[in-house]
């Protein structure tokens, strides 16, 4: 169980760095960490598609 907890901070931690390498800072006027894994991850998809961006 521990181990899966490191692993979601993990990629948590690489998608926000991700995010923030971006320019992404907030998302709905939330700070990223505040945010769940799964918020982060639409954004990131979002923002790594460029047809979505328009």
């Amino acid at each position: 169980m521990n181990e899966k907890k490191n692993l979601c901070d993990t990629k948590r931690d690489q998608v926000i760095e991700e995010l923030v390498s971006n320019g992404v800072f907030k998302i709905d006027g939330k700070q990223l960490y505040e945010l769940p894994l799964q918020l982060l991850m639409q954004e990131y998809e979002t923002f790594g598609n460029p047809e979505a961006q328009m």
